[in-house]
């Protein structure tokens, strides 16, 4: 009992009260038109078949005059289930029928009788008054033969109010059999949905208090309340996902960024220790200002990559060619593959049209061909980087192999993390972003950066979905 009060300050239990009203209001306005319905169409009925009765009499009347109509009065009015039926002559006593006795005034006048009037049929008990409330009732038409004759033909009221009876109380038992369901799924359904909130509630409140791995129930029912659990809790993933790479970034910014600064620190300090020439200052301020550039770079791709994998991006997409990027691309590098001894390729394809930002793409491609020819100079039988694209179901996949010493398949996933640099690589300048770079930017294009070996050397793939399937 203490339990309803809350149940009730709910807006399910709310909604669920006026509905539950307003289906009895309906239920009763229905029980009422049905029952009124029903006995009317039973009494016009009623009325149709005394109509057809009289003036089958008439027609027995005028064929064969006063005895022929005594005699068809006379026989149905022996028959099982019978009309009422009434021949009197003009001061109202009986001639035939099966009518004892009527109500007083019935037979002055002609046509319908204004209201349901008592009667006594032949072989009953007590003759019906009108104070009788046990009395049988009956409608009538009363007709004045042309002789003063009085014809009376009715009928009982009994079949329809016992119809009407019959259909109010099935109604009326519906209508209870229907609240009590009503209210008893109203009771258990809300003590269960209040149960459900109550739990993302807790839930919710852990949350709020600083425990971000936790997560809203699900039961696994696929309502309302599971695909709302559902949606919060990917929406908390992608928060924590978030909160980590903004720790993680913090942390290597803390790490990975104070060796540059310190070096640039240290090599100003050693500039202004002693006494250099004018040639040897400049030297220093323009080391300095390389450093600082290179920062400036680094800071640069780890503001894109946060921004990229929040999802926002004031870049501009448009359909673009994988192909002419790939073109461009080896195009600008040729000299410095050239330089380092290693010898870059491009296969010649038609045009593989994606929608992305061309930008973007040109970028994270020159990140992965600068690795790949940076990390497979010097490799035996000679240096080769080959950049191809392949069209696969639903994808293109735009590739770099290199034939340098790759990286190992437990080390793959590691490597597309930022400022992450194996040991191989920490002899080679850089900063540690190019793959995470390209993955930042795959991830904006809906694709993935997938890194495979080649037995000797590396495939970094950027995989973009296909347009049309």
């Amino acid at each position: 009992m203490p339990r309803l009060p809350a149940i009730f300050r709910t807006t399910a239990a709310r909604l669920s009260a006026l509905y539950l009203l307003l289906f009895a209001a309906s239920a009763l306005v229905l029980v009422v038109y049905m029952t009124s319905l029903s006995t009317r169409m039973l009494t016009d009925q009623t009325r149709e078949t005394i109509l057809e009765e009289v003036l089958s009499l008439s027609r027995s009347y005028e064929s064969g005059g006063l005895p022929r109509l005594v005699r068809v009065v006379a026989q149905r009015a022996r028959q099982p289930g019978a009309y009422l039926y009434l021949l009197t002559d003009p001061n109202g006593r009986p001639l035939a029928g099966n009518v004892e006795s009527l109500e007083p005034g019935v037979l002055e006048t002609d046509g319908w009788t204004e209201r349901p009037f008592s009667y006594k049929r032949y072989g009953e008990g007590a003759a019906a008054t009108p104070a009788n409330s046990e009395g049988h009732k009956a409608i009538a038409q009363v007709v004045r033969l042309p002789n003063t004759m009085i014809v009376l033909v009715g009928r009982d009221l009994g079949e329809p109010e016992q119809f009407r009876l019959v259909v109010r109380r099935a109604l009326t038992a519906a209508l209870a059999l229907m609240g009590i369901g009503a209210f008893v799924i109203w009771f258990f359904v809300g003590r269960q949905a209040l149960h459900r909130i109550d739990s993302i509630s807790e839930a919710s409140r852990r949350i709020m208090g600083g425990d971000l791995s936790g997560r809203l129930p699900v039961t696994g029912t696929g309502d309302e309340f599971d695909r709302l659990s559902e949606n919060l809790n990917g929406m908390l993933a992608r928060i924590g996902a978030l909160n980590d790479g903004l720790k993680q970034v913090s942390d290597n910014v803390a790490h990975d960024l104070k060796t540059p600064l310190t070096r640039l620190r240290n090599r100003v300090e050693a500039t202004l220790a002693g006494s250099h020439t004018e040639a040897e200052y400049r030297e220093a301020l323009e080391g300095a200002i390389s450093e600082s550039d290179q920062l400036i770079r680094t800071f640069n791709a780890i503001l894109m990559i946060s921004r990229l994998e929040a999802g926002y991006s004031a870049e501009a997409t448009s359909e673009v060619d994988l192909a002419a990027i790939m073109r461009d691309v080896v195009e600008l590098y040729e000299p410095a593959a050239e330089e380092a001894g290693v010898t870059l390729t491009a296969q010649d394809c038609p045009e593989a049209k994606v929608t992305g930002n061309r930008e973007l793409i040109g970028q994270a491609l020159s990140n992965i061909v600068d690795n790949a020819i940076k990390y497979s100079a010097g490799a035996e039988g000679g240096a080769k980087v080959a950049v191809s694209i392949v069209r696969v179901p639903g994808a293109i996949r735009l590739g770099v192999a290199d034939n340098g010493p790759g990286i190992p398949p437990e080390d793959r996933v590691q490597a597309t993390e930022r400022f992450v640099r194996l040991e191989k690589s920490r002899s080679q300048p850089g900063s540690g972003l190019g793959l995470s770079l390209a993955k930042a930017v795959m991830t904006f294009h809906g694709g993935a950066l997938e890194l495979s070996g080649k037995e000797p050397g590396l495939l970094v793939e950027m995989v973009f979905p296909r347009q049309g399937g």
